[in-house]
């Protein structure tokens, strides 16, 4: 069953330009629509947009300002980075940096501590422009693992080492904190991310723990146990948080950060780290005629064992990006051969597509990025916001499923279109 989400209310006055909103209206239709009205636009300047989750899994009405709150803020660094000129994969890692220093997430600052009871991070970042790479796994005491990821991707850039070594675009562990520090990432001792959620919902987790040991090992008892530890990393907890952006420029990029599930066994690297399944950018070429970017939340394990940030990407070359997201969903990821053995399929994406259009004026060339945001999501809720380098400030939103669907069993899916305008010199 696939419980769908509308798009009327949720989008009510959609970001297009900096002196005019419209009301929100089904994606099917909207590039013709939208080309056809910007015709009567006056144009400002090429800016950019952000779109930021705060994760797949349950977000309490009662924490709700919090988880807003800190979507708002990732939104405006990344808005303020693209206002100076940075590039879409800049202004993605400066979004990224302030979801990782939100106690309220389960990246960073705050992550989930493992069996160990140590704070171990997965963190990927990928530029559509130059399509390179960059990722960390299981890497401990650094505060903000999406810088690593970051600098992994532009020392790559920069081509071979010594004695023509190729660079490394994915590090884990102590070798990844080595690096880190070697390259000017300060160190954070791991005592210091935690903070007092984080470190109660350990001894929680732990008590329970130590109470299933102590049961019987029979078949129905080891049922029981898994059952629970499915139930304590569900759709209750909060996973990966992450970001996609556009530049001035129609580059885009898109970057993941995770503290992993709770008591995971150390060394566990999730989805956030690899390739294809946390994130992925690819901007428009001869055989895709949109740029896409995707990011993901949700079961780590199901994430990857699906690719699901590139099966998204690939869908988003359909002319309906809202249909292609909910078959990429329901048929890649719901109903995927590689997750029949699961009962529930948990998990979470943002996605952004845009394409560019010049259009001839009577004085002046315009030249217009057009933008479709979704985000889709088989859990409780996700927590989202979005923002162009136009407005004033983000707008925020946390998505639900529908009244009597499933997690894990159903999904919901809502999103919204941007224009983005400006003149051609």
């Amino acid at each position: 069953m696939i419980g769908l989400s509308s798009y009327a209310g949720v989008m009510d006055s959609l970001m297009n330009s900096a002196e005019e909103q419209q009301a929100s209206s089904p994606l099917t239709n909207s590039w013709s629509k939208i080309q056809e009205s910007s015709k009567n636009q006056k144009p400002k300047g090429v800016g950019g947009f952000v779109l930021v989750h705060a994760g797949a899994g349950y977000h309490s009405e009662s924490k709700a300002k919090e988880y807003k709150h800190v979507c708002k803020r990732a939104c405006q660094r990344a808005v303020d980075q693209l206002k100076a000129g940075a590039l879409a994969v800049e202004a993605v890692a400066a979004a990224l940096v302030e979801l990782e220093d939100s106690p309220f997430t389960n990246a960073g600052m705050g992550s989930n501590l493992n069996l160990s009871g140590e704070i171990e991070c997965d963190a990927s970042i990928m530029d559509g422009k130059s399509l390179h790479f960059g990722a960390v796994g299981a890497i401990s005491g650094i505060k903000n693992p999406v810088l690593v990821a970051n600098r992994l991707l532009s020392e790559a850039q920069k081509g071979k080492l010594s004695a023509g070594r190729i660079p490394p675009c994915f590090l884990v562990g102590r070798g990844a904190h080595d690096w880190a520090v070697s390259h000017g990432i300060p160190p954070c001792p791991s005592e210091k991310m935690a903070t007092k959620f984080s470190l109660s919902a350990y001894k929680r987790n732990k008590r329970k723990m130590e109470l299933a040991e102590k049961m019987d090992t029979g078949q129905n008892q080891t049922k029981k146990r898994r059952q629970s530890s499915e139930n304590e990393n569900g759709s209750g907890c909060l996973d990966t948080v992450g970001a996609v952006v556009v530049d001035l420029e129609g580059n885009v990029a898109a970057a993941v950060s995770s503290g992993g599930l709770a008591m995971k066994h150390p060394g566990r690297v999730g989805q956030a780290a690899h390739y294809g399944c946390g994130c992925w950018a690819e901007n428009a070429c001869n055989m895709n005629p949109y740029s896409t970017a995707v990011s993901t939340s949700g079961c780590g394990e199901h994430l990857i064992r699906t690719m699901l940030a590139r099966e998204c990407s690939a869908a988003m070359q359909s002319e309906d990006a809202h249909q292609a997201l909910l078959e990429a969903m329901q048929n890649k990821f719901i109903s995927s051969p590689f997750l029949t053995s699961e009962d529930r399929v948990l998990g979470g994406v943002i996605v952004l597509r845009c394409c560019r259009c010049v259009e001839a004026q009577p004085s002046q060339n315009i030249q217009g990025i057009l933008v479709e945001f979704l985000w889709s999501h088989t859990t409780e809720s996700m927590c989202v916001g979005y923002m162009s380098a136009q407005d004033s400030k983000a707008k925020t939103h946390i998505s639900r499923l529908p009244p009597g669907t499933v997690p894990g069993q159903s999904l919901a899916i809502e999103g919204g279109v941007c224009r983005l305008m400006g003149v051609v010199e």
